[in-house]
């Protein structure tokens, strides 16, 4: 999975499925879009406060489990 870069901590990916994989361990089936450099990247959550959310709200893996996240 290639991640873009990050933003606020959140990966941004080259295609829809890639974000949706990654949000998909919070329990997110969204997506949204940024522009990074003139290119759509793609991001978990209907919207970024969604996807932030989500994360902060502590859902997701163990530390410890697999996913290679």
């Amino acid at each position: 999975m290639p991640v873009v870069q990050n933003i606020d901590g959140v990966p941004a990916y080259t295609t829809i499925q890639e974000a949706l994989d990654w949000a998909s361990q919070y329990g997110v089936t969204s997506y949204h879009t940024h522009i990074i450099a003139g290119q759509v990247v793609y991001m978990g959550g209907s919207t970024h406060d969604e996807i932030t959310s989500a994360i902060r709200s502590g859902a997701g893996p163990t530390i410890g489990s697999s996913g290679g996240y």
